[in-house]
């Protein structure tokens, strides 16, 4: 690509003081007119390149100027405003994209600049729920990470009051909507979910980082210990065809399902992180789910069943007028009546 060509004609002319049209072509495998045309581009586009004439002449960058580009090509570039657009919501972010594409040679502003805006980040969910707030302390944090200082921090664990540890913060990572943070402990290495942290204090200690510790590595680890919590536990049970649909919306890598019965209904295995905590979550189906195994998931919608009887009662049957339909309106409801024709 010649956007390509530009960024390295560009670097070749930074380590030398002055360079030729062959030193050019031979340097990128051209042709020397191609290596002059991308010399005039240059200059051109804005950049302090000139050119001089006769014995000792060639082509150089005006008192040195220099440019903070290394080596970046044009899809890399691409790919770094296409990661940066959609998150650039902080000023500070914003401004150094600018920066960034003032220092870019005229050729490739156009697709940093559309890379930038093909992305949008929408942070709620349908429900209109915002999935991604992590709290106020977020940047506090990411600072105490890249500057390496410890922090005591004010946790809410799940059902606990909050509670005060200093901790060795030691990376951030965003999963699905939520920042994690991971730190190492008394305890050894922890996560503290961001959205919890109810305050952040620097402590001006350095942080003490295990030996060869690595983020992603510790990450795996303990996504793959979460997932085997989230998958602990397997429910069989038999669905009616139209709630297969629902079932997947609701579990989707969770549901497997099996072969069809002669009744039309749909073999289905649940996972989760308990049998009870499936069958609650199945419960909402009624008695298009008939679940099979295990007898804990069962003894769990029994009593559900029993509970939510006791709360609205049983319901009515269809000759008491529970399947009735409503009395007609009449002018004394409030309702305007319908005139028959």
């Amino acid at each position: 690509m010649r956007a390509d060509r530009l960024v390295a004609t560009l670097l070749f002319l930074q380590t030398r003081t002055r360079v030729t049209v062959a030193e050019v072509a031979a340097e990128l495998e051209v042709s020397p007119r191609t290596a002059r045309r991308d010399l005039e581009a240059l200059s051109t586009a804005g950049v302090p390149v000139y050119s001089q004439r006769g014995r000792g002449g060639g082509w150089s960058l005006v008192g040195g100027a220099r440019t903070d580009l290394t080596g970046l090509t044009a899809e890399e570039i691409r790919a770094l405003f296409l990661l940066a657009g959609p998150s650039s919501t902080t000023p500070e972010l914003r401004t150094a994209l600018r920066k960034l594409v003032r220092a870019l040679p005229a050729p490739l502003r156009s697709g940093a600049e559309a890379a930038s805006r093909a992305g949008l980040v929408d942070g709620t969910d349908w429900s209109r729920a915002d999935v991604t707030a992590t709290g106020p302390h977020r940047d506090t944090l990411q600072r105490a990470v890249v500057d390496g200082i410890q922090v005591r921090l004010g946790y809410a664990g799940p059902g606990k009051p909050v509670g005060t540890r200093t901790v060795h913060p030691l990376g951030l990572v965003a999963k699905a909507g939520r920042d994690y943070l991971i730190a190492d402990t008394e305890r050894g290495l922890r996560t503290f979910r961001l959205s919890r942290v109810a305050s952040v204090e620097a402590t001006g200690e350095p942080v003490v980082r295990p030996d060869g510790f690595d983020l992603p590595t510790v990450w795996r680890s303990f996504a793959a210990r979460l997932e085997e919590r989230l998958y602990a536990a397997t429910v069989r049970a038999r669905a009616e065809p139209d709630a297969v649909t629902i079932l997947q919306r609701l579990f989707d890598g969770r549901l497997h399902l099996g072969p069809t019965l002669p009744d039309g209904r749909t073999e289905i295995r649940v996972d989760g992180p308990t049998p009870e905590v499936v069958a609650s979550q199945l419960a909402g189906l009624g008695a298009r789910i008939e679940v099979l195994d295990p007898p804990e998931a069962r003894e769990r919608l029994a009593r559900l069943a029993v509970e939510l009887a006791g709360v609205y009662g049983p319901p009515p049957s269809p000759g008491a007028g529970g399947d009735a339909p409503p009395p007609p309106s009449t002018p004394d409801s409030g309702a305007t009546p319908r005139r028959e024709p």
